[in-house]
């Protein structure tokens, strides 16, 4: 710990990329617009819900960028543009016209422009905090994307309070998010950069093989720790969109309301956690734990009811934001720290992936208990794929 709190300036970066984190995760608020944003508008719901599909994939494609433009700008550059991008997508869908508008517009201001923007800079963030903090890489990513994850239980009670004042005009709360925004982001972003020497580094993080994402891709550890994401991620994809439903069916009207908080929380205590114990345990290790919760959870949601049905769906919850904690500081043991950025966005491929796919494949599967039990096998298949990354690796070092 004594090494943390004496790498002062890696902390007021870390404390500047934790509160921009906040902010970015803003557009992961999309439930609490989906009714209010189809009523001012007078789109479909469906629709519109369709709007956090294309924020997400877009996310993924801003990481993929914004790594690989790290070889070409500094990461305070990359935040700067990426969090005027999130602004200027809620500017445009603050501008779009009521009730005359075709829904894309909202899928492009909103998912592609400000999903992109977000992807750029909240990658740029986490290689900052692991450039400062090689020896630490757990905690310094811990702390940066436990924000981001925070940021659905300080926005969501926002944005429902301003939709209620602008109920007749919901375009001012994008108005007034898209200038709160801007002006978090020209306030902070100075703060950000990475270190001309990185302090106090593990041998192994600089002294190993530096891969270039083209190099990554050619190995058998890229996919398995990429479809081990995949498939960890699986549970969450399909559970999230009908928390409220899930748990009105199997006997906890009264709490079902507040699920999304109470998941919110849970989630970025993962994003903190995981890491956390993988500074303690090892990567691998911490990775191993967290799928096959995910997989003895899967299992779970088969027959839980009442109260053993909201801890099952907590701990999947936190499984799935340990697995934002824990991939980047994965990819840099196994890859190198030197091209984490477009390295980890390769990576996210995987989630990607499983948030496009399983929820259009498996939601085609009506039982219930045959649903999750197949979520189940693909969380323990995750698992199985890092126990072998970690024989990989194993007899990498020995010999």
């Amino acid at each position: 710990m004594s090494a943390i709190t004496e790498n002062k300036q890696g902390l007021k970066v870390l404390s500047a990329g934790a509160c921009l984190q906040l902010f970015l995760g803003i557009i992961y608020v999309w439930s609490v617009f989906k009714n209010p944003v189809s009523a001012y508008y007078g789109w479909a719901p469906p629709d519109v819900g369709l709007t956090a599909s294309f924020m997400l994939c877009f996310f993924v494609i801003g990481i993929l960028a914004g790594g690989k433009a790290q070889s070409k700008y500094s990461v305070r550059i990359l935040v700067l543009a990426g969090g005027i991008m999130v602004a200027l997508g809620m500017f445009f869908t603050a501008l779009i016209p009521q009730n005359v508008a075709p829904v894309f517009l909202i899928y492009l201001f909103y998912g592609v422009i400000g999903g992109f923007g977000v992807g750029v800079a909240y990658n740029s963030i986490i290689t900052a905090a692991q450039k400062w903090f090689p020896k630490n890489r757990g905690f310094a990513t811990g702390i940066s994307v436990c924000a981001f994850g925070l940021s659905t239980v300080i926005f969501a009670p926002l944005v429902t309070m301003l939709n209620n004042i602008f109920k007749s005009n919901i375009n001012y709360t994008f108005f007034i998010l898209a200038g709160v925004f801007a002006a978090a982001v020209l306030l902070l972003f100075s703060f950000i950069k990475t270190p001309e020497q990185i302090p106090n580094a593990a041998p192994a993080v600089l002294k190993g093989r530096q891969y270039t994402t083209l190099e990554m891709i050619k190995t058998p550890r890229f996919y398995l720790i990429a479809l081990s994401l995949m498939f960890g991620t699986s549970v969450f994809f399909i559970i999230n969109p009908d928390l409220k439903d899930l748990a009105d069916s199997r006997g906890m009207e009264s709490f079902a309301t507040y699920l999304v908080m109470f998941v919110g929380i849970a989630n970025a205590l993962g994003r903190l956690g995981a890491p956390l114990l993988s500074d303690k345990i090892g990567r691998e290790g911490a990775d191993i734990i967290i799928l096959s919760v995910t997989a003895l959870g899967a299992f779970g949601l088969c027959f839980a009811q009442g109260i053993p049905l909201i801890v099952i769906i907590a701990f999947v919850a936190f499984c799935y934001g340990g697995y934002s904690g824990l991939y980047p500081v994965l990819t840099s043991e196994n890859f190198g720290i030197k091209n984490i950025g477009s390295n980890y966005g390769a990576v996210m491929i995987g989630f990607m992936l499983s948030a496009l796919l399983f929820p259009v494949i498996v939601n085609q599967i009506e039982n219930q208990i045959t649903k999750f039990l197949i979520l189940g096998v693909l969380a323990a298949l995750g698992a199985v794929l890092i126990v072998i990354l970690k024989i990989i690796n194993s007899k990498k070092a020995k010999d």
